[in-house]
């Protein structure tokens, strides 16, 4: 099939029948969904049926990439892995930069969507158009990394693979996938999905030609782009710290998550961040096609090698008040290596601390106590005890738990807040309150630009920017699959990517054709929480959690402050209506249609009523 830039294939595999089998995608599918974060929620929603068991054979689960994805184009070694989620109940996704993105591409193969589950715990062998079934019986209840470097020794060291440790095996909730020792993707329990398919790892070997449009284009393109990464003025510090640099800025203003997001600031923080990262940094990681990376890499107490960023120290440093950036790297190293959600870890970690503190459960464990939470770290993984309440995630605990505590779990929609406090910040509780995957910065890290510019405001010009984010970062990244990094830290010029769709594929869109795009995703993603949620859905869906509007914050400059609610729900409203969604947050028949999803309307109102 001539579809430049597009394969034009995925991989059909049913694990309970033992049967891998091509399939070819038309032209108006790849230019409709784009690739990536598109093609997923389209095949979930044409193909899983509403109230289906997450952890069912039923269930899909998809790596998915873009039609930009491992081009020599700068960070293009992205690949999104999605599934309804066993966390949240909706609509789950996460990406990761990986060698299996690579090879999946070069495969012949744009998107691998897997079914059923087999009768052993298994290995994927794709290589080319021919895929194995391999018995993994072996490498069941190893770590992350130990099958990677076994499959490595196996098949190669140039092949890509993307596994799961032993939280993903155990069905721990917020279990990820996760490749090259330390990326990891699919933070609403990917992980857990793969493992119900008893599918430990799959292996990527390609040996073909990406086809492009216009190859020459591409090269000279590529070359341009590489060297403008380069000569961006942040571009040396950046390759310095990397996203750790972000510490000392929550720390600064005031956002940085501290005691269970009690708090904003944390009185260790200049031990953990950015600058003392520097200092016992060993090397740096990258994915593939990527010339800033990013993964700064330290050795923990146990001189091993772990690589963090700020999500994972905010998370497992201040929020549960470890000040030592060894510690937070053993549990960061360990995390990764059960396959665990290093964000999610430090959230419910944190609660419990906090649970023990109030004598709310009989578990006893102090802030700041690295030793106790890093047997926490490994019960979750093994469901042992304690662990096995702490891997349903923070919903369900706070739910067990009783006692008022549903207003200090910090989750939206049964997803883990990421590493921001927004007592301060409206726009970014916006942002998490609506995230197409629950309470994750990823679609709409509007905060810098809040602090900036005003963040005080509840009014349009926060709104309109939290939804232009969402199409940018959430949408046309995602469903290119690339990273977004060079845009968001350095400045990479956006005017590139269309340059770059057009060199691969022929197809001319503008950067409002690829709005269009995003939303129609986006939306899409919305109906699919909404058909899951129809009995019970309502506003208080896209509501953060209760503490920011609460509890004041104690310390710092912000003392004493809190969000407001009732302007809170007045920029939510002008959020739905800037979005075409009623005053329920659901998409209206006519915004619907309007993005040809006019199927998804006739489907969606059998589930629920639909505003006209």
């Amino acid at each position: 099939m001539d579809m430049p830039g597009w394969n034009g294939r995925l991989l059909r595999v049913d694990l309970t029948k033992g049967k891998a089998v091509p399939q070819e995608y038309d032209a108006s599918f790849a230019k409709t969904f784009l690739g990536g974060r598109g093609f997923a929620v389209k095949i979930l929603w044409d193909e899983t049926k509403p109230n289906v068991n997450p952890l069912s054979p039923e269930n899909r689960l998809i790596f998915a990439a873009g039609p930009l994805t491992a081009f020599p184009l700068p960070s293009s070694g992205k690949l999104l892995v999605a599934a309804k989620s066993p966390l949240t109940g909706g609509y789950g996704d996460g990406n990761l930069g990986t060698h299996a993105t690579v090879q999946m591409r070069r495969a012949g193969y744009d998107a691998i969507v897997t079914k059923g589950k087999a009768s052993k715990p298994t290995i994927l062998n794709v290589y080319n158009d021919r895929t194995e079934f391999v018995d993994a019986r072996d490498y069941w209840g190893i770590g992350s990394f130990q099958t990677e470097r076994r499959l490595k020794k196996e098949y190669g060291t140039s092949v890509g693979v993307v596994t799961i440790g032993q939280a993903g095996e155990n069905l721990v909730k917020f279990a990820n996938v996760v490749s090259q020792e330390g990326r990891a993707g699919g933070r609403p329990g990917m992980g857990a999905v793969m493992g119900s398919k008893n599918l430990k790892a799959i292996v990527f070997r390609g040996t073909k030609t990406i086809p492009s449009k216009n190859p020459e284009a591409m090269k000279r393109m590529g070359l341009e782009a590489y060297r403008e990464v380069l000569a961006k003025p942040l571009f040396g510090f950046w390759k310095r710290q990397g996203t750790m640099a972000t510490l000392e800025w929550s720390q600064e203003n005031c956002v940085l998550p501290t005691q269970n997001f009690q708090e904003g600031v944390f009185e260790k923080a200049d031990e953990i961040g950015g600058f003392a990262m520097e200092k016992i940094k060993i090397s740096n990681r990258g994915c593939p096609h990527c010339n800033m990376t990013c993964g700064n890499v330290v050795e923990d107490t146990e001189k091993l090698p772990s690589e963090l960023d700020y999500e994972n120290v905010a998370m497992l440093g201040s929020n549960i008040k470890i000040g030592d950036l060894r510690e937070i790297a053993t549990l960061n190293r360990l995390a990764d290596d059960y396959g665990i959600d290093t964000i999610s870890l430090g959230n419910v970690i944190g609660f419990m601390m906090e649970a023990s503190e109030k004598r709310l459960v009989d578990y006893r464990i102090e802030w700041g106590d690295f030793e106790k939470a890093k047997v926490l770290a490994e019960d979750i993984a093994f469901k042992r005890g304690i662990g096995a309440l702490l891997a349903e995630g923070v919903r369900s605990v706070s739910e067990k738990v009783g006692n008022n505590t549903v207003k200090w779990a910090m989750q939206i929609k049964g997803l883990e807040v990421s590493g921001y406090d927004c007592h301060t910040t409206p726009g970014m509780a916006l942002s998490f309150a609506t995230c197409s995957v629950g309470a994750h910065h990823k679609d709409a890290w509007v905060i810098n630009w809040e602090v900036a510019t005003g963040r005080e405001s509840y009014g349009e010009a926060k709104v309109e920017k939290v939804i232009e984010l969402q199409r940018l970062r959430g949408g046309v990244f995602e469903c290119f699959t690339t990273c977004r990094l060079p845009w968001v830290e350095i400045g990479f010029g956006l005017d590139w990517y269309p340059k770059f769709l057009k060199a691969a594929t022929g197809v001319n869109m503008t950067m409002n054709d690829l709005f269009t795009v995003a939303d129609r995703t986006f939306t899409l993603i919305r109906a699919f929480w909404v058909r899951e949620y129809a009995t019970v859905w309502s506003k208080g869906m896209d509501s953060p959690p209760a503490r920011w509007f609460d509890e004041p914050v104690q310390d710092g400059p912000f003392k004493g402050t809190t969000l407001n609610r009732e302007k809170y729900d007045r920029m939510l409203q002008l959020y739905y209506s800037k979005r075409g969604w009623d005053d329920r947050g659901i998409p209206t028949k006519k915004k619907l249609k309007k993005l040809g999803l006019g199927d998804v309307a006739l489907e969606l109102g059998r589930q629920i009523k639909l505003a006209t």
